[in-house]
């Protein structure tokens, strides 16, 4: 399962960082929790709610300390609204994130976001509370963070397996080394006809720029098998899977979650920026961002923390004018988010689900060979 750039030379205008990863922005882990339960078989007593499971989450932490206490900037954007994001308003009209960010699958969102409060409410026994000694009320609750696409054509959706367990498993789990493919929230995933799931990738600005770094994190479960591009190549024109995976139309729209971490000291309105550039690299893959597709992405910053219980009034953590390195950043969320969907397929693996429901494996050779007809030396 190679990711995209051991396939070949891959060009780029920005240089990826040690990892290519998300986690290349200091501080920033990701975990996961995969859950594969049951027969794939198709059933004819099949009844919903009983599995077989193909689902999961995962986890993306800011920083390793408490997030309640020490949020950081963030900004939310929509391309495409069909979906069930939890916590994206507050985001808007704060600009803070406060718990880690979670991915699952769809059905899953209300127990996952329970799950967030759950554990914040364990560790900040002040939520819902305040200091009432003190005066201090602050917010009084918490905004969990729960991103989603929908794993139904491999997994039992009425089921809803992930709460608190898988959520905590997935947070102690967190890591710098990211797995990719069909782990987590991408275990029932679909792209362009392929099995999705998880992707990443990262780009890092030049010293006289700043030396930023930008990472993104990728959920796919979006796309046509036609409109598969991969670095300007219509792959999808010639390479399809097998006609008995091709799901209903109605289910042809799908979702793609984007996680974007930069430590660019940005705040939320320059984060919002950063957050509309995604779609450009969406679409470098081939996504027209169908009706019945839920698009949505989230940025944050991880430059300085923004305390719950601010001394002053006056207190604020530093940010930048982002405008003099802004086509910089664009270009380096554009190129992150591409790469992150590419490699999101070709580290996937197989997965039958239920029903007997099949997802291939997107064919790594098939894929470098079309690459190479179109674009002799590549």
């Amino acid at each position: 399962m190679p990711r995209i750039r051991e396939l070949g030379p891959y060009e780029s205008a920005l240089p990826p960082g040690p990892r290519n990863a998300i986690s290349d922005v200091a501080g920033v882990t990701v975990g996961h929790y995969t859950l594969i339960e049951g027969a794939g078989a198709a059933d004819p007593h099949w009844q919903p709610g009983n599995g077989p499971f193909r689902t999961g989450v995962t986890i993306i932490l800011p920083h390793n300390g408490n997030l309640y206490d020490e949020k950081v900037a963030a900004a939310v954007h929509t391309i495409n609204g069909f979906g069930k994001p939890f916590g994206f308003e507050q985001v808007r009209e704060l600009g803070v994130i406060e718990t880690p960010i979670a991915l699952t699958g769809t059905m899953n969102v209300p127990r996952v976001a329970d799950a967030l409060l759950t554990l914040a409410a364990a560790r900040n026994p002040h939520i819902g509370v305040g200091f009432p000694e003190s005066g201090w009320m602050g917010y009084a609750s918490v905004n969990p963070v729960v991103g989603e696409t929908s794993d139904g054509y491999l997994s039992d959706l009425q089921g809803r397996p992930i709460g608190v367990a898988a959520v905590r498993a997935a947070i102690d789990a967190a890591s710098a080394e990211v797995v990719e493919g069909a782990v987590g929230a991408g275990t029932g995933t679909s792209c362009y006809g392929w099995k999705g799931g998880i992707g990443t990738a990262s780009r890092v600005l030049p010293p006289e720029k700043g030396g930023y770094t930008v990472g993104a994190l990728v959920q796919t479960n979006f796309g046509r098998a036609e409109e598969l591009t991969v670095v300007g190549v219509p792959v999808g024109k010639q390479l399809r899977p097998p006609k008995d995976d091709e799901p209903p139309p109605a289910i042809l729209g799908g979702s793609i979650m984007m996680v974007l971490a930069t430590d660019a000291p940005l705040d939320a309105r320059g984060l919002g920026r950063l957050c509309r550039r995604a779609a450009f690299g969406l679409a470098r893959t081939g996504s027209t961002c169908h009706g019945g597709s839920g698009d949505f992405v989230i940025a944050f910053s991880t430059a300085g923390h923004i305390c719950d219980r601010p001394a002053s009034l006056t207190a604020m953590r530093k940010v930048i004018d982002e405008q003099p390195i802004m086509s910089w950043l664009a270009t380096a969320v554009v190129e992150s988010v591409e790469e992150a969907i590419y490699n999101s397929l070709l580290m996937a693996v197989t997965v039958v689900g239920r029903n007997g429901h099949t997802r291939h494996a997107l064919p790594a050779a098939e894929v470098a060979r079309i690459v190479r007809a179109h674009r002799p030396g590549a």
